[in-house]
C-alpha cells in the first residue's frame, strides 16, 4: 500500500473549505437579491400608473393636479411642465412703464441687483403681468430657490407657447390719456406698435398668433389691439367687456386679481368668534350690470349684524376692509361694472365665506377647483327678492360654515402672487392653467398648417380654428 502524503490531504481540505465558503456567499447573495426584487424599497407604488383606462381629459388633468409630487425644491428646468419663448420687447413695453431705465444693451432688469417696483393702490389688483414676467425671467437662474412650473427657452421651436411681455394693465392705468401736442395716447401707440411687431414675426405668422399669450387683465387694457390679436390666448379677469368671438373660455385663461386685503394668517377665529354676519364695503352706485348693488343696499342696510356701506381706497380704506372681512362670517361679492372684482379674492384670503351674486362671472382655475366647497352662489334675480338672501344664509349652519371656512384656509395659497413664486401660488397656477390649454392649441395650429406647404396662406386659413376674421386695426 502506498504511503499517504500529508501535504496533499491538506490541499484537498483547503480546496473544499474555499468551495464551501463560496457556496455560502452565493446563497446569501441570492436571498438578498430575491428579497430586493420582490419588494422595492424606494418606489412608492401609489405613484405608479393604475390599470384604469383614462380619457384624454383625465390624463391631462391628472398630470397637472399631481405635478407637485414630482417637483424638486429648486428650479430645475427639466421639471417644468410648460416651456415658453419670451420676446425681448423693448423696455417701453414692460419695465420701462414702471420708470425702469435699462443698463447697457439689456432690455431686462438685473434681478440680482434691484427689482423694479410696481405701482401700489388699485394698480396692484391687475398686476399679473409683473409677477408672470418676473417668474419667467428667473426661471433660468440656477440660484433660484423655489420650484418652477414654467421655464423660459431661447429657441421658439422648442416652446409650447410664445409669451408677449406687454404690461397692458399698467399701460392703461398710467398712459391712456392724450398729452398734447400728441394726437393719441401712449397706451394706444404702444398697442399699435405691438401689433406691427407681432404680425411681422415668423413665430406669429406660422400659427396666426394662436400660440401667443397676451396679458390683458384690466378690463380696458388692449382695447384697440384685441380685435386684431383675437386668435391669441388672452389672460383676463373676466369676459365682461369682450365680444365672445374675441375672448372666450375655450381658448383663454381667467386669472385671479391680486388681492388688496391682508391675508388672514394663523386664523383660529371660528363661527362664534365672527361678530358680523354679512359684510360689504365698496362702491354702491354702479353702471351697467352693477345696479344690483343699489337694490341690495336698500334691502339689507337695516338688517341686524349686517355691515353694508360705502367704501373706497381713500382714508385707509383697504385696512378697514381687511378688518371688516376678517371679522365676518359671509362677504358679498356683487357684480359691478364688470362681472368680477378683487373683492372675491379679498374675501378668500380673509377666510370670509364669499357670497357671489354675479350671473356672468367666470372663475380662475375652475377646472381644478370646486368653488361650491367654499363659496355660496346666488342668482341675481333671487338675491333681490325680499328676505331671500338673509333666509338662505341663516340656513347655513355652524357645521357647514366651518367646513367652508376650513376649505378657504386650504385654497387661499392658490390666490397669492409672490416673487419668487412658490409651489401652487397664483403664478404657478396660471402656468398650469396655460399648460392645460396646450394640447388644444397644438391641434388648432397643426390643422392650420395642413395646406401651408401647398400654397394656401395663413390669411386664407385663419378661420380653420373656428374664429371669424375680424376687421383691422
Amino acid at each position: 500500500m502506498a504511503e499517504r502524503n500529508p501535504q496533499s490531504g491538506f490541499a484537498i481540505r483547503k480546496t473544499l473549505f474555499v468551495w464551501f465558503a463560496m457556496a455560502i456567499i452565493l446563497v446569501v447573495a441570492s436571498m438578498l437579491y430575491i428579497g430586493s426584487t420582490g419588494r422595492p424599497r424606494f418606489i412608492d407604488r401609489n405613484l405608479l400608473p393604475s390599470e384604469k383606462a383614462l380619457s384624454v381629459y383625465e390624463i391631462a388633468t391628472s398630470h397637472f393636479k399631481n405635478t407637485t409630487q414630482f417637483q424638486s425644491n429648486n428650479c430645475n428646468p427639466e421639471d417644468a411642465i410648460l416651456k415658453l419663448y419670451m420676446y425681448d420687447l423693448p423696455p417701453e413695453f414692460h419695465f420701462g412703464l414702471l420708470d425702469w431705465k435699462p443698463e447697457g444693451d439689456s432690455v431686462w432688469p438685473n434681478l440680482h441687483r434691484k427689482i423694479p417696483n410696481y405701482p401700489g393702490g388699485l394698480n396692484l389688483q391687475h398686476s399679473i403681468e409683473y409677477w408672470l414676467t418676473l417668474d419667467l425671467l428667473s426661471s433660468t437662474d440656477p440660484t433660484r430657490p423655489n420650484p418652477c412650473t414654467a421655464v423660459r427657452v431661447t429657441d421658439p421651436n422648442q416652446a409650447d407657447l410664445i409669451f408677449v411681455p406687454f404690461f397692458s394693465s399698467v399701460s392703461y392705468n398710467r398712459y391712456s390719456k392724450v398729452i398734447p401736442p400728441e394726437k393719441i395716447s401712449l397706451n394706444k401707440k404702444l398697442q399699435q406698435n405691438l401689433v406691427k411687431y407681432l404680425t411681422s414675426r415668423e413665430e406669429y405668422k406660422r400659427s396666426n398668433g394662436r400660440d401667443h399669450v397676451i396679458l390683458a387683465h384690466h378690463p380696458n387694457s388692449m382695447l384697440d389691439a384685441r380685435s386684431v390679436l383675437f386668435p391669441c390666448v388672452f389672460i383676463l379677469s373676466d369676459f365682461g367687456r369682450y365680444n365672445p368671438n374675441v375672448a372666450n373660455l375655450e381658448k383663454d385663461i381667467i386669472a385671479p386679481y391680486r388681492h388688496l386685503a391682508k391675508t388672514n394668517i394663523n386664523d383660529s377665529a371660528g363661527f362664534d368668534d365672527q361678530p358680523t354676519f354679512l359684510y360689504f364695503r365698496g362702491a354702491i352706485y354702479r353702471k351697467e350690470g352693477g345696479n344690483i348693488r343699489q337694490e341690495l343696499y336698500y334691502l339689507l342696510r337695516n338688517e341686524k349684524d349686517v355691515e353694508f356701506g360705502f367704501g373706497s381706497i381713500q382714508a385707509n380704506g383697504i385696512n378697514k376692509a381687511s378688518q371688516g372681512m376678517h371679522g365676518s362670517k359671509f362677504c358679498l361679492n356683487i357684480a359691478g361694472d364688470t362681472p368680477s372684482s378683487n373683492r372675491l379674492f379679498d374675501a378668500i384670503v380673509s377666510h370670509c365665506v364669499p357670497v357671489i351674486i354675479s350671473d356672468d362671472i367666470e372663475l380662475p382655475f375652475e377646472d381644478f377647483l370646486d368653488y361650491s366647497e367654499f363659496c355660496i352662489f346666488v342668482r341675481a334675480a333671487d338675491a333681490i327678492k325680499e328676505g331671500y338672501l338673509m333666509g338662505l344664509l341663516k340656513g347655513v349652519g355652524k357645521e357647514r360654515w366651518t367646513a367652508m371656512w376650513e376649505r378657504l384656509k386650504e385654497v387661499d395659497r392658490y390666490f397669492e402672487y409672490r416673487y419668487p413664486s412658490v409651489r401652487d401660488d397664483a403664478v404657478q397656477m396660471i402656468w398650469k392653467a396655460l399648460a392645460r390649454k396646450v394640447p388644444a392649441i397644438r391641434l388648432k395650429v397643426n390643422r392650420l398648417r395642413r395646406y401651408q406647404r401647398f400654397g394656401r396662406g395663413l390669411k386664407e386659413s385663419a378661420d380653420d380654428g373656428n374664429f371669424p376674421i375680424i376687421s383691422g386695426f
